[in-house]
């Protein structure tokens, strides 16, 4: 499966898109293994989190329209934040992944949701860490990939306010989902 999944990915996404799912697979994989996670999944929901990356905002709505998947406001007006969501959906009906919790570590790697599963934590903290990612652009960088190794938790909630603080800094709109991910593991790490 990891093979045909792979060969999917390089025909759907473009090479750029394409080397940070394999980095995202990688660190997914790198992470199960420290956490003592099925590797297999790691591997199919770290090459599938970007399965609808490379739909045009039109297409994502309409899938979601469709397909009966909830929209938020913020997400109408952002629907590049809704590629984790119907990246479930095609990971479901396209490739055939039954498993609820690689499902869920596609839908959340964008946002995170309040009481992840490991594998969940994982994807979203691969897709931020992986290789192919520059330190010049992301704050800390180095100190969060060493975190990722030592507490997953701390790790995510770094990510989660350094992602705050990129959209508060930059006037980007903020996801509630992804300020009420960090209330969550702020109460959780303490």
């Amino acid at each position: 499966m990891i093979k045909k999944l792979t060969k999917a990915m390089e025909k759907c996404q473009d090479p750029k898109r394409f080397q940070h799912t394999l980095g995202v697979e990688f660190t997914a994989a790198a992470l199960a293994m420290k956490y003592d996670v099925p590797i297999k999944s790691a591997q199919i929901a770290g090459l599938l989190h970007d399965c609808a990356k490379c739909l045009s905002p039109e297409k994502i709505l309409s899938l979601c329209e469709k397909n009966h998947i909830p929209i938020t406001e913020v997400e109408r007006r952002n629907p590049f934040l809704l590629h984790g969501k119907v990246g479930r959906f095609l990971a479901e009906t396209e490739y055939q992944v039954e498993d609820p919790d690689i499902l869920n570590a596609i839908a959340n790697h964008t946002t995170g949701r309040p009481g992840m599963s490991t594998l969940e934590k994982i994807v979203f903290i691969a897709d931020y860490i992986e290789p192919g990612r520059k330190q010049e652009k992301i704050e800390n960088l180095p100190e969060v990939r060493k975190l990722a190794f030592e507490d997953l938790d701390k790790a995510l909630l770094k990510i989660l306010d350094n992602t705050l603080r990129y959209l508060k800094e930059g006037g980007g709109e903020i996801d509630p989902m992804t300020k009420v991910t960090y209330d969550y593991y702020v109460k959780e790490v303490r």
